[in-house]
């Protein structure tokens, strides 16, 4: 197939390489077979207690070193579901960065879209999600996960997830944006908590499961064997111990969720700071696609509300996109209904229409909210159908069943990602990838609405069997060497006084304020710059300002005493929002056309010959910056 390749200068950077890889004639890598380039106020939920289990690590070697058959990064609905098949090989550790509730998954309100209806089909699924993806989905993908998701729907109903039910007893079946059909399986507007809490029960009553919360990961420990790259595991830093724990495993699953906190106002938890995209990057995984950043149209507007929230939130609350299929219509502050001057659907367009379209209206008439009304719906309907968004605007005085919805976009979901094949193996040896870190070739250029749980639901089971061939394989090898192997890597180290020139705890307590502002600041840019419609311009001034913003923080931390080989929570996760930000902006300056999330002024229309996955291979990847170079030294195997 013909490659494309195109280089583009970076700043503070030598070269950034993008190829362009053709739709249906994805080039080989390595050995992987194909590429594809809400709180609720009212429901108590019963926090399930994780212990870890001298059972399900009986190699344990201390208490900074654990020895495992699979190590799991994130405990959203991917990597619990993955684990669960792989704990009846051998031993798993999950690691997750906060409480083991606390991802993407348990936020997500909509539900899991499936073909379980008699008058729908697979075909329908897949033309859905394809038109939503603006043609850029890789279509044997888009077949599998229509294909399989009603089986792993089932899977979980079977393992204990309750969905709702009509009146017929059978499963109620919703619709949203970009369906053709009702197809959304949900468990009221709180669907992710429900799947969740059932994967969470199960994983504590798996006894080779061993589950580590509050530990973030750092970064990927790997290693080059004939011309291959190869994963064993990873570092973390302990939270409350403040240790740095090394997983040492045969293999390893990334599932660590997006980084919507590159942005200042994201539907994402805390955790999602794009920490698993940068690991990969700088373990020289390739990553695709990542100019497709989806802002869901409607988070509720805060500013909007009758009783303004006393402190500001730390992610914007979802308004699923289930109240616009539900017959929720958009207005402006004026009452007007916008929709149908933007698009023949209306308020059932998909995302990247509908939001456009809010933003469209918001800079025209200088408002910073629109509205979105289900009050002519009948109240008991509203309120049995969203009862935690009903909760929630009720706690700030506004009654959905009788007054409109302050709404705006929010950051919400990476369509792009670390670049995996039809099993949910990397070009890295022994990782593979489910969930929202992934790009599978699903999304294309635009998510359809309700395919991200059903996504990481169907990858997450693809990746056991490949992972089960993987460890055997290994085992010899792994059994044989991974003492020696685990010390050969340097230790990261915390800072402390002593490191940061004596100073007690003022050095420390300087680095963590510039960081938090250096955040403020990044999150500022890429919404100003890299938001809905952007622009050359505006693209490459972002490129420009990010890289000098990093290059001063980076100065600022060494000047005060911080060494390459430190970690902190803070320090880590703004290294990664850097190094995800850069590939954002850079992967949207090489798109030179409109497609799908991606719409730029200067190229308004689609070009065919676009109609290709941007990817950025590790092996021109030249960055010297802290945030694009991993902790360890890639070691040479044997």
């Amino acid at each position: 197939m013909h490659v494309d390749k195109v280089h583009m200068q970076a700043s503070g950077l030598p070269f950034l390489s993008f190829r362009r890889c053709a739709q249906l004639g994805i080039s080989r890598l390595g050995s992987m077979p194909r590429f594809m380039g809400a709180r609720c106020t009212f429901v108590s939920q019963q926090h399930v207690r994780h212990k870890v289990r001298a059972s399900a690590l009986s190699s344990l070697q201390d208490d900074t070193t654990k020895f495992v058959d699979f190590v799991v990064i994130g405990s959203g609905v991917a990597g619990l579901r993955y684990a669960l098949e792989v704990s009846k090989h051998g031993s798993v550790a999950i690691i997750t960065k906060a409480e083991p509730h606390e991802s993407n998954t348990n936020y997500a309100q909509g539900g899991v879209s499936a073909v379980l209806c008699p008058s729908d089909s697979v075909e329908s699924h897949m033309k859905d999600t394809i038109v939503a993806g603006a043609y850029l989905c890789d279509e044997e993908t888009v077949r599998i996960v229509c294909t399989e998701g009603p089986e792993r729907v089932k899977e979980l109903i079977a393992m204990g997830a309750s969905f709702d039910h009509g009146e017929d007893g059978r499963l109620h079946l919703a619709r949203e944006g970009g369906h053709s059909h009702n197809r959304i399986v949900h468990s009221a507007d709180m669907t992710g908590r429900e799947i969740e809490r059932a994967l969470l029960q199960a994983v504590d009553n798996d006894d080779n499961i061993s589950l580590f919360g509050h530990h973030f990961a750092i970064d990927l420990l790997t290693c080059q064997k004939n011309g291959e790259i190869y994963c064993y595991g990873v570092d973390s830093i302990d939270i409350e111990t403040q240790k740095v724990v090394r997983f040492i495993s045969k293999v390893t699953l990334l599932a660590s969720g997006g980084a919507g906190h590159i942005y200042p106002t994201t539907t994402n938890p805390p955790v999602a700071t794009g920490d698993g995209i940068a690991m990969c990057h700088r373990a020289q995984a390739v990553i695709s696609n990542m100019e497709f950043v989806q802002f869901h149209p409607t988070a509720l507007s805060d500013e909007g509300l009758p009783i303004k929230p006393t402190t500001k939130r730390e992610n914007a609350f979802l308004i699923t996109e289930a109240v616009r299929g539900d017959g929720g219509i958009l207005y402006n502050q004026s009452m007007e209904r916008f929709m149908p001057l933007y698009d023949d659907r209306a308020e059932l367009a998909p995302r990247d229409v509908v939001a456009r379209s809010i933003d469209d209206q918001l800079k025209k008439r200088g408002e910073s909210y629109v509205l979105l009304d289900i009050s002519h719906r009948p109240r008991d309907k509203v309120l049995a159908h969203f009862p935690n968004i009903a909760a929630e605007c009720l706690r700030h005085g506004l009654d959905i069943t009788r007054q409109p919805i302050p709404v705006v976009p929010a950051a919400h979901y990476m369509c792009g990602g670390v670049r995996a094949g039809l099993q949910g193996e990397t070009n890295v040896k022994g990782l593979y990838v489910a969930g929202e870190v992934a790009c599978t070739g699903l999304h294309g250029a635009n998510r359809l609405a309700s395919n991200s749980l059903l996504e990481a639901l169907v990858f997450a089971r693809r990746a056991v069997q490949p992972s089960i061939d993987h460890m055997v394989d290994a085992a010899d090898d792994a059994d044989a060497g991974a003492a020696p192997l685990a010390a050969r890597w340097a230790r990261p180290t915390l800072p402390s006084a002593a490191a940061l020139g004596g100073g007690g705890g003022g050095a420390l307590s300087e680095i963590v304020a510039r960081t938090r502002r250096t955040r403020a600041e990044l999150q500022a840019v890429m919404w100003e710059f890299v938001g809905i419609v952007r622009s050359t311009a505006r693209l490459k001034q972002a490129e420009w300002r990010i890289g000098d913003m990093e290059a001063e923080w980076e100065e600022f931390l060494f000047r005060r005493g911080w060494a390459p080989t430190m970690v902190g929570v803070e320090a880590c996760e703004m290294r990664n929002l850097f190094c995800c930000a850069k590939l954002v902006v850079k992967s949207a300056l090489a798109r030179r056309e409109s497609r799908g999330l991606h719409f730029t002024e200067d190229f308004p229309y689609l070009e065919e010959s676009g109609r290709k996955p941007t990817v950025i291979f590790p092996d021109a990847v030249q960055e010297l910056t802290w945030s694009s170079k991993p902790l360890q030294r890639q070691l040479q195997c044997k």
